[in-house]
């Protein structure tokens, strides 16, 4: 064999394999770039880093002057943080007690109270008490033990769209619908099949499934995404939540390690729709439109306020030109794109995210208000994508079935919210609710602006957080102060503020008036006092200093910060 001819045979065996060895590279290259920037992207590193983390708490005697406040500005503090503690002990007893004495059997209690604040201050919040019972609710507004009433911004974390009040009506509506049937289950109560045909025609989908939850419907659709394509990889964005299940909450959080099917992409950016466009292992995207707010960051918490450190902006024509570009993508490389609306519902109108950016999904997950107030998940799907069999392989089938599912009281709660929610005259006001809040949006920050408060909100439709402007290390107090002047937030604090479409001008207004009162209490207590020229990334240089000390030490308390 001649030296020519083996220099031919060798290339054209070595020629495929560099070939192939080269699309893997390009390939590999293109995913990392397609991730974000910073842990969030990252997800393995995100739990390894959470691991190491040295746990440390500010002794008493420091943890409220970290910042190197003068004496004047701590002697006010002290007394201020006294105040605040007596108060709340006194006007809320009966509450105080009730969410002390379960806290010590109710795991959730736990979880909340641990990450109300950041941890290095967890031991001195103890003495500021909040309860999580409420007795009641009237309009909107909640009452606790001790008769208390607040203005209910808990939104129930996206249940509460039309008002409480609404729903107690959709409750005792099904109780009296599904009365007759009672709790059997396994079939159909008949309302079922008037609630397929009202989330056919809101949804402009061709077949519905009923689920317990919201989490168990996007487990569902990616099942189905899985099962019609063949393929294993499921795309989440970085930040993005779709419930607590292993594939879709890898890093922190989560016992298991990060899935190898599951990538972390970063939203509204190039390389990850190229990668989207090369790569045939992918069967499905999800989306939450609610990222639209702070895309690639995780969900705003004041456990997390180091410094200020929430970037949000809500860019409705960048999200609407985002959204399309990927569903062009996914339906050119056949994967299903899954719009995730179980937060968000039809807070962005009438029929939802698709309608308002302008997108059709080949799945749509529900859950929240939906129910009607009771628990409950649904996906809306083309008909190509929810077939859970094959006809010609009899075996091979996408199994998915719950006791609970379509349970006659969630069908006739359900049946209650969608009659109400198809009506013209609910049609006409929820499209002028936008308008409603972009205003409202407007008013509340003009008053923050004009009183020299250094913050102000930024939303999406009803759904807000509070943006702080000044790097205090103490800006997770305003929750505490909110609550003192009549503001129920939800445990993660002034991340969220969750309106509903019943709120009057009177009410918000009453509501602003608060908020401003508890931003003045902030600044009057010296918690927004800042050395001229701290910056963020300083407070940051600080905190990772105390993680090295508190990583060596392996020491409970830092006495010297």
């Amino acid at each position: 064999m001649s030296l020519e001819f083996q220099w031919i045979l060798v290339s054209l065996i070595l020629w495929p394999v560099i070939a192939v060895l080269w699309r893997k590279l390009a390939l590999r290259w293109l995913l990392s770039r397609s991730k974000a920037p910073g842990l969030v992207g990252h997800a393995r590193w995100a739990r390894r880093l959470a691991k190491w983390l040295p746990g440390y708490e500010y002794p008493p005697e420091h943890a409220l002057h970290v910042d190197g406040a003068p004496e004047p500005v701590r002697n006010k503090r002290h007394e201020a943080w006294r105040a605040l503690s007596a108060e709340m002990q006194s006007c809320h007893p009966q509450s105080i007690e009730w969410t002390q004495e379960m806290r010590a059997h109710l795991s959730d209690l736990q979880l909340i109270n641990r990450y109300r604040v950041p941890f290095q201050f967890h031991g001195i919040a103890q003495s500021l008490p909040i309860s999580s019972v409420w007795t009641r609710s009237e309009g909107n507004r909640v009452f606790d033990l001790d008769e208390q009433p607040y203005w209910d911004v808990t939104g129930s974390y996206g249940v509460n769209l039309l008002g409480t009040d609404f729903y107690k009506g959709c409750i005792e509506q099904a109780q009296q619908v599904a009365a007759p049937l009672g709790p059997v289950l396994g079939s159909y109560h008949p309302v079922a099949k008037e609630n397929v045909e009202m989330l056919r025609a809101l949804s402009g989908m061709d077949e519905v499934t009923f689920h317990m939850s919201g989490t168990e419907a996007v487990m569902q659709a990616v099942r189905l995404a899985r099962y019609q394509t063949g393929r294993r990889k499921l795309v989440r964005f970085a930040g993005a939540y779709h419930g607590w299940w292993d594939d879709v909450q890898p890093g922190p959080g989560n016992p298991m390690p990060p899935s190898e099917d599951t990538l972390t992409l970063r939203e509204m950016h190039a390389p990850t729709l190229e990668l989207l466009a090369r790569r045939q292992d992918i069967a499905c995207v999800l989306v939450n439109p609610i990222q639209a707010l702070h895309p690639n960051q995780s969900a705003p918490g004041d456990s997390t306020l180091v410094a200020n450190g929430r970037r949000p902006r809500f860019d409705r024509q960048a999200y609407t030109l985002w959204l399309r570009d990927l569903r062009e993508v996914c339906r050119k490389n056949g994967i299903a794109f899954i719009l995730d609306e179980v937060f968000l519902g039809f807070r962005l109108g009438h029929k939802g995210a698709q309608a308002y950016y302008g997108v059709d999904a080949d799945m749509v997950t529900y859950g929240k208000t939906l129910g009607g107030g009771l628990p409950v998940g649904v996906i809306c799907g083309k008909q190509a994508w929810m077939r859970r069999y094959r006809p010609q392989r009899p075996a091979d089938l996408c199994f998915a079935r719950g006791t609970f599912n379509a349970h006659p009281y969630v069908m006739a709660s359900m049946n209650a919210f969608l009659k109400h929610w198809m009506t013209p005259a609910c049609k006409d006001m929820v499209e002028a609710q936008s308008h409603i809040w972009m205003r409202r949006l407007s008013h509340i920050n003009q008053r923050l602006k004009e009183t020299d408060m250094p913050v102000h909100f930024e939303g999406l439709q009803t759904v807000w957080t509070l943006v702080y402007e000044r790097p205090s290390r103490y800006n997770w107090m305003l929750q505490y102060y909110l609550r003192r002047h009549g503001v129920a937030l939800s445990w993660v604090g002034t991340g969220r503020f969750i309106f509903n479409f019943s709120y009057t001008d009177e009410e918000f207004d009453a509501l602003c008036d608060s908020v401003l009162m508890a931003c003045q209490d902030m600044s009057d207590s010296g918690w927004w006092w800042v050395n001229p020229g701290t910056t963020p990334t300083e407070i940051q240089r600080q905190i990772l200093k105390e993680l090295w000390q508190g990583w060596r030490r392996k020491n409970s308390v830092l006495a010297n910060v």
